[in-house]
Order: C-alpha cells, then sequence, then structure tokens
C-alpha cells in the first residue's frame, strides 16, 4: 500500500542510518486524534509512519530524518533510539483506552511495511522490537495482542517456540545462580538489566515487557519454565 503523506514538523537530522525498527501503538481513542497529536508541533512527538485500522499507511517523517518516538530508551548498549531507529505507530486505543486485538488488513500492512524498511536499510531481526521493550518501565506497547509470531513468520524479527524448562519458577525475593542466568539472558537479549542482584520489581517490570512480545500468553512477571526456555533461546541466537 502506497502511503498517504501526512507531514509532521516533528523531527530533526539523523547522525547514522537507521538500524532499527520500533513498534508502538498510539493509545488513543481513534486514529485521527493519533494522527493530530503526532502532528502538532507543540506536542513534540512524531513516529515515521502510522498504520490505521483499516490497514491505510500515512507517512509522517521521511526514513532518513529523526522522528521523535522513542523517548528515553535502552537496547543492546544504544540510548539514543529515536537517532537510529524507525518509528511505526499502530493505531489501537491501548491498555488506558479498552486495548483490543489488531484487525487484519492493519497487520498485513504492517507486516508489509516492515519488509519495505528492510529494503533500504540495515535492520538485523534482533532489532525489530516494541517501545515496551526499549522502554519498558515507561511503556506497553504494542502489548502482547501484537501477533509477533506472526511477525516472525513473515521474516521480521525473532520468535521462539522452545518448550517449556523443568524447574520451579522464579519470582520477587528468589536470589541465586537462577536469577542470574536470568538476568544475564535478557542483557544478552538487548534488555537495560543489570546481571546482578536479586529478583526485585524492576526485573519484573523487564520480563512483563520480555512476555508482552515473547510470552503473551501469561504477562505477569513470573520467570516460569515457558518463559525461561524462550528467553535462554532468544539469548542465544541474538548473542550469535
Amino acid at each position: 500500500m502506497i502511503p498517504i503523506p501526512a507531514p509532521s514538523p516533528n523531527f530533526d537530522a539523523r547522525v547514522a542510518p537507521p538500524d532499527m525498527i520500533v513498534l508502538h501503538y498510539t493509545g488513543m481513542v481513534d486514529g485521527p486524534s493519533a494522527l493530530a497529536r503526532l502532528c502538532d508541533p507543540a506536542a513534540k512527538v512524531s513516529a515515521h509512519y502510522l498504520v490505521e485500522e483499516d490497514g491505510r499507511i500515512f507517512s509522517l517523517v521521511p526514513e532518513a530524518r529523526r522522528a521523535w518516538h522513542a523517548g528515553k530508551s535502552f537496547w543492546r548498549g544504544d540510548v539514543d533510539l529515536n537517532a537510529r531507529s524507525v518509528g511505526v505507530e499502530i493505531v489501537n486505543p491501548g491498555h488506558e483506552f479498552g486495548y483490543r486485538p489488531f484487525s487484519e488488513p492493519q497487520i498485513a500492512s504492517v507486516i508489509g511495511l516492515v519488509a519495505d524498511i528492510r529494503s533500504r536499510w540495515t535492520v538485523p531481526d534482533d532489532r525489530i522490537v516494541g517501545h515496551s521493550d526499549v522502554a519498558p518501565d515507561r511503556k506497553s506497547d504494542p502489548g502482547e495482542l501484537f501477533p509477533w509470531r506472526r511477525l516472525a513468520r513473515e521474516g521480521h524479527g525473532l520468535w521462539s517456540d522452545a518448550p517449556a524448562a523443568p524447574g520451579a519458577p522464579l519470582g520477587p525475593g528468589d536470589d541465586g545462580l537462577g536469577v542470574m542466568v536470568v538476568r544475564s539472558a535478557l542483557a544478552r537479549i538487548g534488555y537495560d538489566c543489570p546481571r546482578l542482584g536479586a529478583y526485585d520489581e524492576a526485573l519484573a517490570v523487564i520480563i512483563r515487557a520480555f512476555q508482552r512480545h515473547w510470552r503473551p500468553e501469561g504477562v505477569d512477571g513470573v520467570a516460569d519454565g515457558a518463559t525461561r526456555a524462550r528467553m535462554m533461546d532468544l539469548a542465544r541466537r541474538a548473542a550469535s
């Protein structure tokens, strides 16, 4: 689908080509409200693209420019993610206004758009992430209803269906080698996760972000066998 021009004034210069794609949901009552905000100079926010529920794609900021969508964020050692990413906003009211499944036309457009972006820039699979991955303490989008598995099966991003690992779940208050292994795996995947420390609430926040992306059937911040198995599998592949 050919993007519809909807220029936003909210951008500045890049210093290097983008090597990431960050997916968001709009978290507003409807698409027109989100589009208006992303184009409002007073809001000082933007994205490169917005994908409506009917599948229409709006082009807001040229990919060669730095849109303002990620905010304070971190992924695989990088912190100014606006400078190195293409931001895609997907219309959905989000957890605050009635989170619901993304529509089929919308997801088809997102998949096509991601493929199109990757045809122009070198974006590795482990750098196609959600806003909640890069800012887990602030954001929950695009959330557990976004079809990350489908996107990966179309060739974009990482996924794991590793069978659940044995052993008791790990949760807040736990400590020891198992927690250290979880922390190390999350850091290798890309999260801003200290490798040492007990299982505290900050770790639970990161695990919920991981689950929203890679274990959406259970977003509870507990590292059960399914969460740990997928985490270890993805850590091995992200580090290779």
